[in-house]
């Protein structure tokens, strides 16, 4: 029986939707756990500096394919691992930028997947921030400065909001017990609203930044549908949980006897506005008109 072994620097616990999403993907190539697959698990509990040991854990298992359960830190640990397992990988940066793969139509080497490019969306997040809260000249933005791609964002959010004659505010976390302490210096700064920076943990953590959201009374804007479908104001970008299946149709797809090289990586290809009018009720806002007809789905 093959054997999968899944690398994240997140938590099992916070990680249980997106498993299932994995899951949903393998089955669709015809692979179920425990019936013709095995999977081990390795979780770094939001410690990154454990990935490398880990990894190499998963390489003398052996296993026949690394799936990376999402995070550049993570696909970097695993491709640093091994150069002959084949890789799939779930992240939101660009992988090309990242250097994991040669480009997306030609990944090369033992490694390919699945990207989010939320990050060529932070314009677009911003302008729907000034639409719906035009008086909000200073605008925070939550970032994990442990993950690569951390300086990068924090200088494409500053030339983003200059664009749109607004300041950012860098606010940061690089654990789940730092989330709460971002937020209070959120509010402390005065900031009008609060762009949520697409990072596995922040994911893992997605109910706990939502109710922290509520809690600060923060009007808030993620990258994916799942953070508004938990009580999220709203989100602009393409949806994790596909992320999550594709990785798990692409896995399926390397057991079969595909090989990483021909398979491109994946991207979305469709972008959503989602809008919670319950959430805006409870802040006390009022979405105008031309931001709910962008919307592809309200939520009421």
């Amino acid at each position: 029986m093959p054997v999968i072994g899944w690398l994240s620097v997140a938590s099992a616990d916070g990680m249980l939707e997106r498993v299932a999403d994995f899951r949903a993907g393998l089955k669709e190539q015809g692979f179920v756990e425990y019936r013709n697959v095995l999977i081990e698990y390795r979780w770094a509990n939001e410690q990154s500096e454990l990935l490398p040991r880990l990894a190499a854990e998963l390489i003398s298992r052996p296993v026949s394919v690394i799936a990376v359960g999402g995070g550049t830190v993570t696909a970097l640990a695993a491709k640093a691992s091994t150069a002959t397992i084949p890789i799939v990988f779930a992240i939101a940066a660009d992988p090309v930028r990242a250097g994991l793969v040669e480009s997306l139509s030609r990944p090369g080497g033992n490694i390919t997947g699945i990207v989010g490019i939320t990050d060529q969306l932070i314009t677009k997040r911003l302008e729907v921030v000034g639409q719906l809260l035009p008086n909000a000249s200073v605008i925070g933005a939550l970032l994990n400065p442990s993950n690569p791609n951390f300086e990068r964002r924090a200088s494409d959010l500053r030339a983003a909001a200059a664009m749109i004659g607004r300041q950012i505010f860098i606010v940061q976390a690089s654990h789940s017990d730092e989330l709460e302490r971002a937020f209070k210096t959120a509010i402390e700064r005065r900031i009008g609203a609060l762009v949520i920076q697409n990072d596995i943990v922040f994911q893992s953590e997605q109910d706990r930044i939502v109710s922290l959201a509520s809690r600060y009374h923060v009007p808030t804007i993620y990258e994916t549908r799942e953070h508004v479908v938990a009580g999220g104001l709203m989100s602009y970008g393409a949806s994790i949980s596909e992320r999550f299946r594709l990785l798990g149709q692409y896995t399926g797809k390397i057991l079969q006897g595909h090989k990483p090289t021909d398979l491109p990586v994946m991207q979305p290809t469709k972008f959503d506005l989602v809008i919670n009018l319950r959430t805006a009720k409870a802040l006390g806002l009022e979405v105008p008109p031309t931001v709910l007809a962008r919307a592809e789905e309200v939520i009421e």
